[in-house]
């Protein structure tokens, strides 16, 4: 009940009741494209640092894809808020060095991961790019297995660059990397 009043107060009756799948021209003409109904997306569009509506779903099938370094390393997308995205890692044979324990690399490439599909999110996709321009990270505690989660918030949004803190934790909460990620926001060529 509660999404469907959240829904009935963006969008018109007849668009709730119509179907799951809403085209965006409905809500923003300018984008003509299916995404589909649900609290996250609305809540997105209407009030998130995302200039489109984003799902978990999204990200884990169309920008964590086959034979790319994040599908190879197990990364997910797990998490959509207003202002941040958190991924997880798996701690195994892909991202663990010799002496058993996750490989700072492993830190880095999630941390990237994340930060570039937050970003990516924070453009306008049509004329504009992300690309990596500088990250660091502190190792803090080491991790030799389940899972590491990374959390994505931006220190700064501007129009050319963006500045991203990324947390790592492992499956208990406790710190295990601090990172920051540095993009360039560039011009596509037509």
């Amino acid at each position: 009940a509660g999404v469907t009043q959240l829904v009935e107060c963006l969008l018109p009756k007849q668009i709730v009741a119509s179907s799951s799948l809403v085209t965006r021209s409905t809500v923003d003409p300018a984008v003509p494209t299916l995404f589909p109904l649900n609290k996250t997306a609305l809540l997105m569009h209407e009030s998130s640092i995302f200039t489109v509506p984003v799902t978990v779903e999204d990200i884990n099938t169309t920008q964590i894809i086959d034979g790319q370094m994040a599908r190879h390393l197990g990364i997910e997308m797990t998490e959509i808020g207003l202002d941040y995205m958190i991924a997880k890692m798996p701690v195994d044979h892909r991202t663990i060095q010799r002496i058993g324990i996750m490989h700072g690399g492993a830190s880095l490439a999630l941390a990237e991961t994340v930060g570039s599909i937050a970003a990516s999110y924070c453009i306008d996709r049509d004329n504009f790019f992300i690309v990596g321009q500088e990250i660091n990270a502190n190792h803090i505690r080491s991790v030799r297995e389940g899972f590491v989660h990374a959390k994505a918030t931006p220190l700064h949004l501007g129009k050319s660059s963006h500045v991203w803190d990324i947390r790592i934790t492992n499956d208990d909460g406790k710190l295990v990397c601090v990172s920051r990620f540095t993009v360039a926001i560039l011009k596509k060529r037509a």
